[in-house]
């Protein structure tokens, strides 16, 4: 087993972000919620505790039993998780007369503390907090301020542990990277040797052995996450890896087409199943959001269920499933209440009997995309936007048909090729096009129209938690817009979409 740094999230926001930046640092880390701490195994080199919406002074406010690590390993507590060690321990904490929100200056820091090598005088950092440390415990000594924070950061005599009262993790914290590498490079003593390489060779292994001779059916979608999950398998197993890509009839222009040919010559057994009609009679009638992703994921179910049984002896599911789903069904919280339902082969019932393998459950996606990298998969199937499971389903609003399928296929393929040819692609996160259900009038030639209405999509994100509206330049959407309204009939008017998530979501449905 790896080294690893153990993350006790107490219900932050921004917990995710923790793991990401020292996963960027090649040092294996895993986040548990602070009511599911595993037993701390002999591989954890590190903890840290994550802020909290709560108030450490609150009832039923977050409870950790610092027992077990703290004496014995390093600890960081992250803003809730200062001040918790700080009000555990005999500490003060109480309401901050100002609540300090956003960025902060450094001032009056201890250079020579280990936590704070490399940090320059003035080093700008992001707070929020509610709460203030007035009173450290004994043997607690403080190590930065702010113009308004005493207790800013302190280290306990005697001890490799620590707390900061911003967010290190936060790209607003400009040297917050550097403070986090100091705690798990220096003080944690992390060999930053879990790379994308290392992932891979011992992936593999694991699955050699997890595997053996057993055949493993796994549902191709042309995207990343399938991808890289299928080439690890296939390196395992090989032929007794078998890959099914469904068409539901809710694809891109040519997409069916062109993700076979891309997947030809990367050694991968893959069926294509063309289901679009029972996907359209499925569909047929149905305007509500969630019962078209339901409709579209039982048929999925059902193709799936048809075509796994021709796979004589099967025995595995393999799926792409990665590290923020895995954080998801086990938060704090337990999985949060349901914005929309997402549609993807984990769906599929127990009545097939299938054990399940996931290869990237460990993974980011900005890992994932690195270890395909390693693989050397083809770096436009790494660079491809997200797609919805259920496709252009959901960017249809409304009842979906054959005909508003083709409509917006066109669409799509002139935004996203537009974006391609501008070089504006890989700046965008992800981009769409949403067929409304609004026709407006218009004039071409001399005769009136009254047609339909299309919105373009574009964001920029990191990992779509959250995203901004990208900001395109106007002489390229003057493009795209005349492009589309002359050469889609039965388009007459385009409109951009400059919502971004919160408070909107990334799709429309």
């Amino acid at each position: 087993m790896a080294e690893q740094i153990l993350i006790i999230d107490s219900g932050s926001q921004v917990t995710q972000l923790i793991a990401r930046r020292i996963r960027e640092m090649n040092v294996y880390c895993e986040i548990h919620p602070f009511n599911k701490v595993p037993e701390i195994s002999e591989d954890v080199i590190g903890v840290i505790l994550s802020g909290s919406p709560c108030s450490v002074r609150q009832e039923d406010a977050p409870q950790l039993d610092t027992a077990k690590f703290r004496g014995n390993l390093p600890v960081l507590g992250i803003c809730y998780g200062a001040q918790y060690l700080a009000h555990a321990h005999g500490g003060v904490v109480t309401p901050s007369k100002i609540r300090e929100y956003g960025r902060a200056h450094l001032e009056q820091f201890d250079a020579q503390n280990p936590l704070m090598k490399n940090i320059s005088e003035k080093s700008t950092v992001w707070m929020s907090h509610g709460d203030t440390i007035t009173s450290l415990p004994e043997n607690f000594e403080i190590i930065a301020s702010t113009e308004s924070v005493d207790v800013a950061a302190f280290h306990v005599k005697g001890e490799q542990t620590y707390g900061v009262q911003f967010h290190p993790e936060v790209t607003h914290s400009e040297e917050g990277e550097q403070l986090l590498k100091n705690f798990v490079v220096d003080i944690c003593g992390a060999s930053q040797n879990w790379t994308p390489d290392a992932f891979a060779d011992t992936m593999i292994a694991e699955l050699k052995e997890q595997l053996g001779d057993d055949k493993v059916i796994l549902g191709l979608s042309g995207g990343v996450d399938s991808t890289v999950a299928a080439v690890l398998i296939n390196k395992a197993i090989g032929s007794n890896l078998h890959c099914i890509f469904v068409n539901n009839g809710l694809l891109r222009k040519n997409e069916f087409e062109e993700v076979l040919a891309s997947y030809e010559g990367m050694g991968l057994n893959v069926k294509g199943v063309d289901a679009s009609q029972r996907f359209y009679d499925a569909l047929e009638g149905l305007t509500d959001p969630e019962d078209k992703r339901k409709a579209i994921g039982r048929v999925f179910v059902e193709v799936f269920d048809d075509e796994s049984h021709k796979v004589e002896n099967a025995k595995w599911l393999g799926q792409g499933t990665i590290y923020p789903d895995v954080i998801e069904s086990v938060s704090v919280n337990g999985p949060s209440a349901t914005i929309k339902s997402h549609h993807n082969v984990g769906g599929l019932p127990d009545y097939m009997k299938l054990k399940v393998v996931e290869p990237l459950r460990s993974l980011f996606k900005d890992g994932v995309r690195r270890v395909g990298k390693s693989l050397d998969i083809d770096p436009k199937i790494l660079g491809r936007h997200p797609f919805p499971g259920p496709g252009l389903g959901i960017r249809i609003l409304g009842e979906v048909t054959a005909e508003k399928v083709r409509i917006l296929q066109e669409v799509d393929h002139i935004w996203i090729n537009g974006l391609r040819k501008h070089h504006l692609y890989d700046y965008v996160w992800q981009a769409g096009s949403m067929l409304l259900p609004v026709q407006s009038v218009g004039v071409m030639g001399d005769e009136r129209t009254y047609e339909s209405v299309v919105a373009l999509r574009a964001v920029t994100s990191v990992d779509g938690m959250t995203a901004d509206w990208a900001e395109l330049p106007h002489e390229f959407l003057k493009e795209v817009s005349n492009d589309i309204i002359n050469r889609v009939k039965g388009v007459n008017r385009v409109v951009y979409d400059i919502s971004s998530k919160p408070p909107a979501t990334i799709e429309w449905e």
